[in-house]
């Protein structure tokens, strides 16, 4: 395996899309910033996206971004941190008035209106808005290399299936609809009346089926997208990474790489605090344990470094261990 995501993302020919994944606290938000300015540096053109509703990119690049669409951080480098709430609003307001609209209604029933606004609480709906949030920019086009970091649930592994299972959904609705408007022709003929305008509603289907399947594709792709697993040298961090890569191989993907993030520096060895010597002691242990179950899956460690790396400096100074692969003892 390479060292350092260079050799893998930043290659000619590499990958559109970098996804970073793994439960949360991880580090997978500065992996993304790191790799996302990496490549803006690089030339590339890049959007960055989170999908944490704790709005971590803007803590990393101490910018306000949470909710803003597409923010300029640097030359190249766009950020996006999608406001999934005020997304599912939006398309609850919207369903509502498609309902007006269809039945000629000035007012929804109070019990049909309670029912779609229960659907906003469903656990699906975040998941959804995201996973269309994301397709949305992809579909659109417009940046060499998306960096996605991915929600904690599920490793990831769920927005993977959810394509399949979205992308099920809207073609099983555009066959009903097809059958639909089969039908009303055949009504309007024998009355004689005019044949009704295109079906907007299949119309905007397929355009959703089309932009779901571009998106799928490339997530399945191993030649336009990495997936990257971070870690750190826990041994619950090894038993999740575990079951994880086990998750991915049973939907026949293979991640691009393990990232091993907070490894103690050699020094902590010989510290006179007792708490200190023995927690590097201890992960020392785990990272013995990992060589073993991994080995050449680690394509990248980064250092515990003596502060949160935050702002442009600290960006830098991970993106140096991530991308170009500085040398960390582990």
């Amino acid at each position: 395996m390479p060292w350092g995501l260079r050799d893998i993302v930043l290659k000619e020919g590499g990958p559109t899309m970098a996804i970073f994944a793994g439960k949360g606290g991880l580090g997978k938000t500065t992996c993304s910033a790191a790799l996302a300015y990496a490549a803006a540096q690089n030339g590339r053109r890049v959007l960055c996206f989170s999908t944490d509703p704790q709005a971590s990119l803007s803590d990393i690049f101490e910018r306000d971004i949470f909710g803003k669409g597409e923010v300029e951080v640097v030359e190249n480098l766009h950020v996006v941190e999608i406001d999934a709430d005020a997304k599912i609003n939006a398309y609850i307001k919207d369903v509502k008035a498609r309902i007006k609209e269809m039945y000629k209604m000035d007012e929804i029933p109070a019990e049909i209106e309670a029912y779609i606004d229960s659907s906003v609480a469903e656990p699906a709906m975040y998941e959804s808005a995201t996973y269309d949030a994301m397709a949305d920019y992809v579909s659109g086009g417009g940046y060499s290399l998306y960096v996605f970091d991915m929600p904690p649930f599920g490793h990831g592994v769920r927005m993977l299936t959810m394509a399949e299972v979205l992308t099920s959904w809207v073609e099983k609705l555009t066959e009903v609809r097809k059958m639909a408007q089969e039908y009303d022709e055949v009504a309007r003929k024998l009355r004689g009346e005019k044949l009704g305008k295109e079906d907007e509603i299949l119309r905007e289907l397929s355009d959703i089926r089309d932009k779901l399947t571009t998106f799928t594709n490339i997530m399945r792709d191993s030649r336009k997208s990495a997936f990257f697993m971070v870690m750190t040298p826990e041994m619950m961090s090894v038993y999740d990474t575990e079951r994880a890569l086990e998750a991915f191989k049973a939907i026949g993907v293979t991640p691009a790489g393990i990232i091993l993030n907070k490894i103690y520096p050699a020094e902590m060895a010989d510290n006179p605090s007792p708490y200190i010597a023995n927690k590097y002691r201890q992960q020392q242990s785990v990272l013995k344990v990992i060589r073993e179950k991994f080995g050449d899956l680690v394509v990248a460690a980064i250092p515990m470094f003596p502060k949160e790396p935050k702002g442009l400096d600290g960006i830098k100074e991970v993106a140096k261990h991530l991308v170009d692969g500085v040398t960390t003892a582990w």
